[in-house]
Protein backbone atom coordinates (compact mmCIF):
# COMPACT_ATOMS: atom_id res chain seq x y z
CA UNK A 1 0.00 0.00 0.00
CA UNK A 2 2.99 2.52 -0.17
CA UNK A 3 3.10 2.66 -3.96
CA UNK A 4 3.17 5.83 -5.21
CA UNK A 5 -0.42 6.57 -7.19
CA UNK A 6 -0.09 8.99 -9.23
CA UNK A 7 -3.44 11.05 -10.61
CA UNK A 8 -4.71 14.37 -12.38
CA UNK A 9 -6.76 16.49 -11.70
CA UNK A 10 -10.52 15.48 -13.11
CA UNK A 11 -11.36 18.98 -12.19
CA UNK A 12 -8.71 21.25 -14.09
CA UNK A 13 -9.31 18.60 -16.76
CA UNK A 14 -12.90 20.07 -17.03
CA UNK A 15 -11.69 23.84 -17.37
CA UNK A 16 -9.69 23.27 -20.10
CA UNK A 17 -12.33 24.86 -22.49
CA UNK A 18 -11.78 28.27 -20.19
CA UNK A 19 -8.31 28.58 -20.27
CA UNK A 20 -7.86 27.85 -24.20
CA UNK A 21 -10.60 30.77 -24.54
CA UNK A 22 -8.82 33.32 -22.12
CA UNK A 23 -4.87 32.19 -23.30
CA UNK A 24 -3.87 33.18 -26.79
CA UNK A 25 -1.10 30.56 -28.91
CA UNK A 26 1.32 33.26 -27.96
CA UNK A 27 1.49 36.57 -25.45
CA UNK A 28 3.25 39.96 -25.40
CA UNK A 29 3.57 42.82 -23.21
CA UNK A 30 2.09 44.82 -25.74
CA UNK A 31 -1.00 42.96 -26.03
CA UNK A 32 -1.69 40.91 -22.85
CA UNK A 33 -2.47 42.07 -19.46
CA UNK A 34 -1.31 39.31 -18.25
CA UNK A 35 2.03 39.67 -19.81
CA UNK A 36 2.16 43.34 -18.17
CA UNK A 37 1.56 42.04 -14.92
CA UNK A 38 4.01 39.27 -14.44
CA UNK A 39 7.38 39.85 -12.82
CA UNK A 40 8.94 37.19 -14.60
CA UNK A 41 7.97 37.69 -17.96
CA UNK A 42 6.28 34.19 -17.86
CA UNK A 43 2.58 34.35 -18.93
CA UNK A 44 0.64 33.10 -16.14
CA UNK A 45 -2.16 32.21 -18.44
CA UNK A 46 -0.04 30.10 -21.06
CA UNK A 47 1.36 28.48 -17.67
CA UNK A 48 -1.96 27.43 -16.82
CA UNK A 49 -2.79 26.26 -20.59
CA UNK A 50 0.66 23.96 -20.50
CA UNK A 51 -0.25 22.74 -16.88
CA UNK A 52 -3.67 21.88 -18.18
CA UNK A 53 -2.62 20.46 -21.53
CA UNK A 54 -0.43 18.12 -19.24
CA UNK A 55 -3.58 16.81 -17.19
CA UNK A 56 -6.36 16.84 -19.97
CA UNK A 57 -7.25 12.71 -20.55
CA UNK A 58 -8.10 14.34 -24.25
CA UNK A 59 -4.79 15.99 -24.48
CA UNK A 60 -2.60 13.04 -22.85
CA UNK A 61 -2.07 9.39 -22.64
CA UNK A 62 -3.47 8.55 -18.96
CA UNK A 63 -0.54 8.08 -16.14
CA UNK A 64 -2.29 5.40 -14.40
CA UNK A 65 -2.74 1.88 -17.53
CA UNK A 66 -5.76 -0.40 -16.74
CA UNK A 67 -4.50 -2.82 -15.09
CA UNK A 68 -5.14 -6.83 -16.03
CA UNK A 69 -6.96 -9.33 -14.39
CA UNK A 70 -5.52 -11.66 -12.10
CA UNK A 71 -4.82 -15.62 -13.87
CA UNK A 72 -7.55 -16.63 -11.22
CA UNK A 73 -10.27 -14.50 -12.64
CA UNK A 74 -12.15 -14.46 -16.42
CA UNK A 75 -14.80 -11.31 -15.37
CA UNK A 76 -16.48 -10.53 -18.72
CA UNK A 77 -17.97 -7.21 -17.82
CA UNK A 78 -17.37 -4.96 -14.95
CA UNK A 79 -19.84 -1.83 -14.16
CA UNK A 80 -19.63 0.72 -11.72
CA UNK A 81 -22.64 2.13 -9.65
CA UNK A 82 -22.34 6.08 -8.79
CA UNK A 83 -23.79 9.07 -7.70
CA UNK A 84 -22.72 12.76 -7.39
CA UNK A 85 -23.55 13.14 -3.50
CA UNK A 86 -24.41 10.60 -0.75
CA UNK A 87 -27.76 9.42 0.83
CA UNK A 88 -29.40 8.62 -3.15
CA UNK A 89 -29.49 5.00 -2.45
CA UNK A 90 -26.83 4.39 -4.19
CA UNK A 91 -25.50 1.34 -2.88
CA UNK A 92 -28.83 -0.57 -2.47
CA UNK A 93 -29.00 0.24 -6.10
CA UNK A 94 -25.85 -1.24 -6.63
CA UNK A 95 -26.83 -4.35 -4.75
CA UNK A 96 -30.97 -4.71 -6.42
CA UNK A 97 -28.85 -4.45 -9.57
CA UNK A 98 -26.62 -7.34 -9.10
CA UNK A 99 -29.22 -9.59 -7.34
CA UNK A 100 -31.91 -8.90 -10.47
CA UNK A 101 -28.89 -10.06 -12.52
CA UNK A 102 -27.97 -12.98 -10.42
CA UNK A 103 -31.92 -14.15 -10.86
CA UNK A 104 -31.43 -13.87 -14.44
CA UNK A 105 -29.09 -16.86 -14.20
CA UNK A 106 -25.76 -14.42 -14.62
CA UNK A 107 -22.77 -15.00 -12.35
CA UNK A 108 -22.40 -11.83 -10.68
CA UNK A 109 -19.70 -10.13 -7.75
CA UNK A 110 -19.87 -7.14 -5.99
CA UNK A 111 -16.65 -4.73 -5.23
CA UNK A 112 -17.27 -2.48 -2.85
CA UNK A 113 -14.93 0.57 -3.67
CA UNK A 114 -16.45 2.82 -0.95
CA UNK A 115 -13.43 2.14 1.59
CA UNK A 116 -14.56 4.70 4.17
CA UNK A 117 -18.47 3.92 4.36
CA UNK A 118 -18.87 0.55 2.89
CA UNK A 119 -22.61 -0.65 3.35
CA UNK A 120 -22.62 -3.80 1.02
CA UNK A 121 -22.03 -6.34 3.26
CA UNK A 122 -24.50 -5.20 5.78
CA UNK A 123 -27.25 -5.43 3.09
CA UNK A 124 -26.34 -8.67 1.80
CA UNK A 125 -25.97 -9.91 6.25
CA UNK A 126 -22.50 -11.39 5.48
CA UNK A 127 -20.67 -11.28 9.01
CA UNK A 128 -17.65 -14.09 8.11
CA UNK A 129 -14.65 -11.79 7.55
CA UNK A 130 -12.96 -12.54 4.27
CA UNK A 131 -10.19 -15.54 4.21
CA UNK A 132 -6.87 -15.17 2.04
CA UNK A 133 -4.56 -17.80 0.86
CA UNK A 134 -1.24 -17.89 -1.17
CA UNK A 135 -2.94 -16.63 -4.34
CA UNK A 136 -4.98 -13.82 -3.01
CA UNK A 137 -8.25 -12.45 -1.10
CA UNK A 138 -11.32 -15.08 -0.92
CA UNK A 139 -14.51 -13.38 -1.15
CA UNK A 140 -17.27 -13.71 0.85
CA UNK A 141 -20.58 -15.22 -0.65
CA UNK A 142 -23.99 -14.00 0.46
CA UNK A 143 -26.45 -16.88 1.85
CA UNK A 144 -29.56 -16.93 -0.53
CA UNK A 145 -27.95 -15.83 -4.32
CA UNK A 146 -24.20 -17.13 -3.13
CA UNK A 147 -22.96 -13.78 -4.62
CA UNK A 148 -19.35 -13.10 -3.93
CA UNK A 149 -18.83 -9.78 -2.04
CA UNK A 150 -15.63 -7.89 -1.35
CA UNK A 151 -15.44 -4.71 0.82
CA UNK A 152 -13.09 -3.40 3.30
CA UNK A 153 -15.55 -4.27 6.29
CA UNK A 154 -14.69 -7.99 5.51
CA UNK A 155 -11.27 -7.09 7.01
CA UNK A 156 -11.41 -4.97 9.72
CA UNK A 157 -12.37 -6.54 13.36
CA UNK A 158 -15.43 -4.64 13.50
CA UNK A 159 -17.67 -3.62 11.09
CA UNK A 160 -17.99 -0.46 12.66
CA UNK A 161 -14.29 0.42 12.89
CA UNK A 162 -13.73 3.94 11.12
CA UNK A 163 -10.98 3.71 7.93
CA UNK A 164 -8.92 6.88 8.28
CA UNK A 165 -6.67 6.88 5.44
CA UNK A 166 -5.37 9.19 2.80
CA UNK A 167 -6.42 8.96 -1.07
CA UNK A 168 -3.55 7.36 -2.16
CA UNK A 169 -3.87 4.24 0.55
CA UNK A 170 -7.62 3.91 -0.78
CA UNK A 171 -6.91 4.07 -4.29
CA UNK A 172 -4.11 1.43 -3.75
CA UNK A 173 -6.72 -0.67 -1.53
CA UNK A 174 -9.87 -0.52 -4.35
CA UNK A 175 -6.96 -2.05 -6.89
CA UNK A 176 -6.07 -4.78 -4.64
CA UNK A 177 -9.57 -5.52 -4.74
CA UNK A 178 -9.26 -5.85 -8.50
CA UNK A 179 -6.24 -7.58 -8.71
CA UNK A 180 -5.51 -9.78 -5.28
CA UNK A 181 -8.96 -10.73 -4.65
CA UNK A 182 -10.01 -14.46 -6.32
CA UNK A 183 -12.83 -13.91 -8.23
CA UNK A 184 -13.29 -16.51 -10.32
CA UNK A 185 -15.44 -16.43 -13.30
CA UNK A 186 -17.81 -14.15 -13.46
CA UNK A 187 -20.16 -12.60 -15.61
CA UNK A 188 -20.82 -8.99 -14.48
CA UNK A 189 -18.78 -7.26 -11.30
CA UNK A 190 -20.51 -4.68 -10.23
CA UNK A 191 -18.28 -1.62 -8.11
CA UNK A 192 -19.65 0.25 -5.64
CA UNK A 193 -18.35 3.79 -5.79
CA UNK A 194 -17.95 6.23 -3.26
CA UNK A 195 -20.11 9.45 -3.80
CA UNK A 196 -18.88 12.07 -5.23
CA UNK A 197 -15.77 12.37 -7.59
CA UNK A 198 -12.52 12.00 -5.72
CA UNK A 199 -9.98 8.69 -5.47
CA UNK A 200 -11.55 6.55 -5.72
CA UNK A 201 -13.78 6.56 -8.86
CA UNK A 202 -10.77 8.33 -10.26
CA UNK A 203 -9.30 4.93 -9.76
CA UNK A 204 -11.74 2.77 -10.74
CA UNK A 205 -12.21 4.51 -13.95
CA UNK A 206 -8.55 5.04 -15.28
CA UNK A 207 -7.50 1.58 -13.22
CA UNK A 208 -10.64 -1.10 -13.99
CA UNK A 209 -11.55 -2.31 -17.72
CA UNK A 210 -15.11 -0.89 -16.93
CA UNK A 211 -17.53 -1.31 -19.47
CA UNK A 212 -19.80 1.30 -18.22
CA UNK A 213 -21.29 3.39 -15.50
CA UNK A 214 -24.91 3.61 -13.83
CA UNK A 215 -26.12 7.05 -12.01
CA UNK A 216 -27.88 7.03 -9.30
CA UNK A 217 -30.08 10.36 -7.95
CA UNK A 218 -32.88 11.52 -6.49
CA UNK A 219 -35.63 13.88 -7.32
CA UNK A 220 -34.24 16.44 -4.73
CA UNK A 221 -32.95 19.40 -7.05
CA UNK A 222 -29.52 19.79 -5.03
CA UNK A 223 -28.86 15.74 -5.74
CA UNK A 224 -29.93 16.74 -9.81
CA UNK A 225 -27.65 19.30 -9.83
CA UNK A 226 -24.94 17.27 -8.31
CA UNK A 227 -25.06 14.09 -9.93
CA UNK A 228 -24.24 16.14 -13.73
CA UNK A 229 -20.95 16.48 -12.05
CA UNK A 230 -20.42 12.75 -11.71
CA UNK A 231 -21.46 12.53 -15.75
CA UNK A 232 -19.23 15.20 -16.73
CA UNK A 233 -16.69 13.49 -14.59
CA UNK A 234 -17.25 9.85 -16.76
CA UNK A 235 -17.35 11.77 -19.87
CA UNK A 236 -14.66 13.64 -19.47
CA UNK A 237 -12.79 10.31 -18.48
CA UNK A 238 -14.45 8.33 -21.40
CA UNK A 239 -16.38 5.90 -19.50
CA UNK A 240 -19.59 5.10 -21.33
CA UNK A 241 -22.40 6.15 -19.45
CA UNK A 242 -25.16 3.17 -19.22
CA UNK A 243 -27.92 4.97 -18.16
CA UNK A 244 -29.36 7.12 -15.04
CA UNK A 245 -31.68 5.23 -12.02
CA UNK A 246 -33.83 7.51 -9.94
CA UNK A 247 -34.09 6.08 -6.77
CA UNK A 248 -36.82 7.53 -4.29
CA UNK A 249 -39.14 8.77 -6.30
CA UNK A 250 -42.07 8.35 -5.19
CA UNK A 251 -44.30 6.91 -1.81
CA UNK A 252 -47.14 4.45 -2.81
CA UNK A 253 -49.75 4.53 0.02
CA UNK A 254 -50.19 1.63 1.68
CA UNK A 255 -54.16 2.26 2.20
CA UNK A 256 -54.88 4.00 -1.60
CA UNK A 257 -52.24 2.57 -3.38
CA UNK A 258 -51.42 6.13 -4.99
CA UNK A 259 -48.30 7.38 -5.60
CA UNK A 260 -46.95 10.09 -3.58
CA UNK A 261 -43.92 12.19 -5.11
CA UNK A 262 -42.19 13.21 -1.42
CA UNK A 263 -39.12 14.97 -2.78
CA UNK A 264 -40.72 16.57 -5.26
CA UNK A 265 -41.27 15.78 -9.24
CA UNK A 266 -39.39 13.47 -10.92
CA UNK A 267 -36.23 15.14 -12.48
CA UNK A 268 -35.27 11.34 -13.80
CA UNK A 269 -36.79 12.10 -17.65
CA UNK A 270 -35.57 15.75 -17.72
CA UNK A 271 -31.86 14.64 -16.94
CA UNK A 272 -32.08 12.20 -19.13
CA UNK A 273 -33.07 14.38 -21.98
CA UNK A 274 -30.41 17.15 -20.50
CA UNK A 275 -27.58 14.65 -20.32
CA UNK A 276 -28.48 12.49 -23.24
CA UNK A 277 -28.48 9.35 -21.65
CA UNK A 278 -31.49 6.97 -20.83
CA UNK A 279 -33.44 6.67 -17.94
CA UNK A 280 -33.31 3.06 -16.66
CA UNK A 281 -35.80 3.21 -14.10
CA UNK A 282 -37.62 5.13 -12.03
CA UNK A 283 -37.48 3.56 -8.14
CA UNK A 284 -40.27 3.87 -4.88
CA UNK A 285 -38.92 5.09 -1.63
CA UNK A 286 -40.07 1.19 0.18
CA UNK A 287 -40.17 1.16 3.48
CA UNK A 288 -40.07 -2.91 3.06
CA UNK A 289 -36.28 -2.66 0.95
CA UNK A 290 -35.03 -0.28 4.13
CA UNK A 291 -36.14 -2.97 6.69
CA UNK A 292 -34.66 -5.90 4.49
CA UNK A 293 -31.35 -3.83 4.25
CA UNK A 294 -31.26 -3.31 7.83
CA UNK A 295 -32.10 -6.98 8.10
CA UNK A 296 -29.12 -8.20 5.75
CA UNK A 297 -31.89 -9.69 3.43
CA UNK A 298 -32.06 -7.46 0.40
CA UNK A 299 -31.68 -10.38 -1.71
CA UNK A 300 -35.72 -11.50 -0.61
CA UNK A 301 -36.35 -7.95 -2.84
CA UNK A 302 -37.55 -8.05 -5.88
CA UNK A 303 -38.82 -5.04 -7.66
CA UNK A 304 -39.67 -5.55 -11.65
CA UNK A 305 -38.70 -2.23 -12.37
CA UNK A 306 -34.44 -3.25 -11.67
CA UNK A 307 -35.45 -6.41 -13.06
CA UNK A 308 -36.57 -4.97 -15.86
CA UNK A 309 -32.90 -3.13 -16.50
CA UNK A 310 -30.82 -6.38 -16.85
CA UNK A 311 -32.36 -6.92 -20.78
CA UNK A 312 -31.62 -3.02 -21.40
CA UNK A 313 -27.89 -3.58 -20.33
CA UNK A 314 -27.05 -6.97 -21.27
CA UNK A 315 -28.47 -5.44 -24.93
CA UNK A 316 -26.21 -2.74 -24.81
CA UNK A 317 -22.94 -4.88 -23.74
CA UNK A 318 -23.74 -7.03 -26.27
CA UNK A 319 -23.79 -4.18 -28.74
CA UNK A 320 -20.35 -2.48 -27.56
CA UNK A 321 -18.88 -6.29 -27.59
CA UNK A 322 -19.54 -6.48 -31.40
CA UNK A 323 -18.54 -3.15 -31.99
CA UNK A 324 -14.82 -4.05 -30.36
CA UNK A 325 -14.94 -7.48 -31.77
CA UNK A 326 -15.64 -5.38 -35.53
CA UNK A 327 -12.65 -2.73 -34.66
CA UNK A 328 -10.48 -5.36 -33.69
CA UNK A 329 -10.79 -7.53 -36.85
CA UNK A 330 -10.17 -4.31 -38.62
CA UNK A 331 -7.04 -3.74 -36.97
CA UNK A 332 -6.18 -7.19 -38.18
CA UNK A 333 -6.54 -6.78 -41.62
Amino acid sequence: MSEKIETRNASQAGEGRDLEERAPESCTPEDCSSCQAAADGTCPLQHEKAQDERVRPDKAKSAIEKLPQSQFNDIRHVLAVMSGKGGVGKSSVTALLATAFAREGYKVGVLDADITGPSIPRMFGIKKRADSFEFGLLPVQSETLRIPVMSINLLLPHEDDPVIWRGPIIANVVKQFWTDVVWGDLDFLFVDLPPGTGDAPLTVMQSLPLDGIVIVSSPQDLAVMVVKKAIKMARILNTHLLGLVENMSYVICPHCGNKHEVFGPSKGQAVSEATDIPLLATLPLDPKLSELCDKGRIEDYNPDAVASVVDFIVKILDHMDKLKAKDHESKVQ
